[in-house]
């Protein structure tokens, strides 16, 4: 007679796939990426520590070190007044970041708001939202931050406002689009089926699943504000002298390209490296977070 043995069979744990080991796996695949968040570290550390790492004040007229060039003593060498270079690239960082920041906190809330609202209820309130976002994407987004500031004057504050407002359309169409497909979700049905409420159905459900495409565009949008904020200060409606702001720093290199290239050089590389690193990360980011493009 055969036995049959009724022994369980020995369940074999399959350990779990740590998150930030898929994260740093993927992060070394991409040495350029790996690069960007180190430029970009560097930067958010001169940033932080701005007073404690400029070696002069980036204000201050050094008497008889007008239009020297990198020297030991002045390692970025100065401009027309005296001003230390370094001193003041360093401390255009921190103004350079905070506009950034700024901006694009200020295009991705309002932007987010309304394209969720647009995409969600639809209908008239869809149609009406919409139609602004597409008149005000008819023109170019500096046009668009020059008009703005037109209206409320050349200042720092101002263009940082005027950038993130004319950020918003193309934050607006990117949370109303991803907002149409969650809405279309069965989940999102079935919470509508038993009587949750709008406000609910939002905050659990809508917003959680469309915010990563818009976080992505951020990331890269903060690059794009960075740029347009220092051409609006290189035309002299943003940042205003003796601010050390990047861009305002060009416009007053701009007289001095052959006799001091040192003045609009360092400046301009400050800008390059951040917008690079940070489009850079952008697109690392976008293919972290779209399941589409995982391998």
């Amino acid at each position: 007679m055969t036995t049959i043995s009724r022994t369980p069979p020995r369940v074999v744990a399959v350990p779990a796939v740590q998150p930030s080991r898929t994260i740093l796996r993927r992060l070394r695949r991409r040495p350029l990426v790996i690069v960007a968040f180190t430029v970009l570290a560097l930067f958010v550390i001169l940033a932080l520590a701005a007073p404690l790492l400029a070696p002069h004040d980036p204000t201050a007229l050094i008497q008889g070190a007008v239009l020297r060039p990198p020297s030991r003593s002045f390692p970025l060498g100065t401009d027309e007044l005296g001003r230390d270079v370094l001193s003041r690239v360093i401390h255009g960082a921190r103004i350079s970041l905070r506009i950034g920041l700024v901006t694009i906190g200020i295009a991705l809330v309002l932007g987010t708001v309304i394209g969720v609202l647009a995409g969600f209820y639809g209908g008239v309130v869809d149609g009406v939202l919409m139609a602004v976002m597409e008149v005000l994407l008819a023109f170019p987004q500096i046009l668009l931050a020059m008009a703005i500031l037109a209206m409320l004057g050349p200042s720092l504050t101002n263009a940082m406002i005027a950038v993130g407002l004319s950020a918003v359309p193309v934050y607006a169409r990117t949370a109303r689009g991803t907002t149409l497909s969650v809405r279309a979700m069965d989940y999102v049905e079935a919470a509508r089926a038993i009587g949750v409420g709008d406000g609910r159905i939002l905050a659990r459900h809508v917003l959680p699943n469309m915010i990563s495409p818009v976080v992505v565009l951020a990331t890269a949008g903060v690059g794009i504000a960075i740029l347009i904020a220092a051409g609006l200060s290189y035309l002299g409606l943003g940042a205003q002298p003796p601010t050390p702001e990047w861009g305002a720093m060009l416009s007053q290199a701009r007289s001095y390209l052959r006799n001091a290239w040192w003045m609009a050089t360092f400046p301009g590389l400050a800008i390059t490296l951040v917008v690079i690193s940070l489009n850079l990360c952008g697109d690392w980011l976008r293919d972290l977070l779209d399941p589409r493009l995982r391998t």
